[in-house]
């Protein structure tokens, strides 16, 4: 497939382009922190030039924030896709809406199929938004993220809303390109990539967020609650999902070999992943269920509630993971057999891991559902004449319960009797900003956000290890110490990703 590397006029051979990146690579790994000019905090008085890198539905739900941060320009964005009209959506006309909204213009996408996305229409709504404004209109367009880190020499940082096979590679590049870098969650879909990039932040010293919900207040609230000693020391943790809402259980790839669309660069999307045929069941909100290229309905959901469970039971790595998942049966031949799910994720999954003790704290278990499936209904909720919510997070104490939504808000005591009589203590505990502002003051040389690379990691990992687990039938033993499972070789396989040439981190 002919590929061009961007819409300007000036282009140039992929062989060129890969051969002067692949040199500047090396140089910006060789050389000294001090020859680069060292980590660029930007003053409050400048704004921070911004790359943004993945126009899809998910891209264009956060630009507008974005976009009207008074504190960020937006100087570029990219992605493979030039302009389609075909990216599934949450609702009817959700997403175009919002961008109706948001442009005050009641056209935008008029007549369109779904949601309108790309990367036209990123610097359409770039544009349009900056000129209202009175600004000039000038943001350049990229079909290829590495080719943008090469060109774009003012570029202070990075927002991620790629696919998520892709978020590990562009995220290292631009850090070792000394650029801060906020990302959608997770920071990759591969284990080892997770840890090489948090590594390579560590050692540039730049600004890194990993967008998961940690603007949540309630986190700090649960703490403070479960610091008087209300519930007892907490043994059992539960977290349960409805997702996924997009294709899972697949056991075998796509059948056929639909044309690529027009304007999309299928190799650009592929990124690291192994090469294939296009086929739009890889694509567009779908991606998730893939094991190439998402992270399941654990990865895409539970980065938002582990990230508030980690923050209040101070958790690190576990010790070891266990799964069970949905079975897919046929008949074929008059004779029922089953089909491994070695492509995709499964329908339904239940993940425990087991966490060590920490401090003055017990040993905890940590409990995932999703697929519909959900723990058994407590009996201090059949007290109250209630059922288990479709979503939410439980403590279990020695003393007690406490029941959140999915992330944690809401939370309360059970049963209703004992939180009409719980004095809750006073606020002891830092409140989060928005997770926006967290990196914007991050960049600026200001406290790290409470979800960077540094502090994500534990909950990312577990993460991780929880999608290895549901493709391995046994109980898996973790050294984190070590970087392996120490009771099976075919889970330390799935740690890695051989990514394709030009495409290393």
């Amino acid at each position: 497939m002919k590929t061009n590397l961007s819409d300007s006029p000036n282009r140039f051979t992929r062989r060129q382009f890969l051969a002067s990146t692949s040199v500047a690579a090396a140089a910006v790994s060789m050389a000294p922190r001090h020859v680069l000019g060292g980590v660029k905090h930007i003053p409050p008085s400048e704004r921070i030039n911004l790359a943004y890198i993945g126009c899809g539905t998910q891209g264009f739900r956060q630009i507008t924030a974005a976009l009207e941060h008074p504190a960020i320009r937006i100087v570029a964005v990219c992605d493979p896709v030039r302009g389609s009209d075909g990216y599934p959506d949450y609702g009817n006309d959700e997403l175009n809406n919002h961008v109706r909204k948001f442009l005050e213009d009641p056209n935008w996408a008029k007549g369109a199929r779904g949601a309108l996305c790309g990367r036209e229409p990123g610097r359409e709504i770039v544009n349009r938004f900056y000129t209202r404004k009175g600004q000039a209109g000038d943001c350049r367009i990229y079909a290829d993220f590495r080719e943008l880190l090469e060109k774009e020499k003012s570029l202070d940082a990075v927002y991620i809303m790629t696919p998520d096979h892709l978020h590990g590679v562009i995220a290292a590049r631009a850090i070792k390109a000394g650029k801060h870098v906020i990302t959608h969650k997770p920071i990759s879909n591969v284990l080892d990539e997770v840890r090489v990039v948090r590594d390579t932040a560590r050692a540039a010293g730049v600004a890194t967020q990993l967008f998961c919900a940690a603007s949540q207040t309630s986190a700090p609230t649960i703490r403070e609650w479960l610091d008087t000693g209300v519930i007892g020391p907490v043994r059992e943790v539960h977290n349960w999902s409805s997702r996924p809402f997009w294709p899972q259980g697949m056991t075998e790839p796509p059948q056929g070999t639909p044309p690529v669309p027009e304007g999309f660069e299928w190799d650009l999307w592929l990124g690291p992943a192994a090469a294939r045929p296009y086929h739009p069941a890889f694509t567009h909100t779908v991606f998730r269920g893939w094991y190439d290229f998402g992270v399941g309905a654990l990865g895409d959901m539970g980065h938002y509630s582990f990230h508030q469970i980690f923050e209040v039971l101070e958790l690190g790595s576990p010790i070891s993971v266990e799964a069970s998942r949905s079975q897919v049966w046929r008949m074929e031949n008059f004779c029922w057999h089953r089909h491994s799910a070695h492509v995709a994720y499964p329908h339904a999954s239940q993940i425990r891991w087991e966490f060590p003790a920490r401090s003055d704290k017990p040993p905890v278990s940590l409990h995932w559902y999703d697929g519909g499936i959900r723990p058994p209904t407590i009996p201090e909720l059949e007290e109250d004449g209630l059922e288990m919510p479709d979503e939410g997070m439980l403590f279990v104490g020695s003393k007690g319960k406490l029941l959140a939504g999915f992330t944690g808000d809401n939370p309360r005591l059970l049963p209703k009797a004992r939180m009409q009589t719980f004095q809750a203590p006073p606020q002891t505990l830092p409140r989060p900003i928005n997770e926006l502002e967290q990196f914007v003051r991050a960049c600026r040389g200001g406290q790290a956000p409470d979800a960077s690379f540094e502090k994500a990691y534990p909950f990312a990992e577990t993460i991780l290890l929880g999608t290895i687990a549901v493709r391995v039938p046994k109980k898996l033993r973790w050294d984190a110490g070590q970087f392996e499972f120490t009771n099976s070789k075919e889970a330390n396989a799935m740690k890695v990703r051989h990514n394709r040439p030009g495409w290393e981190l």
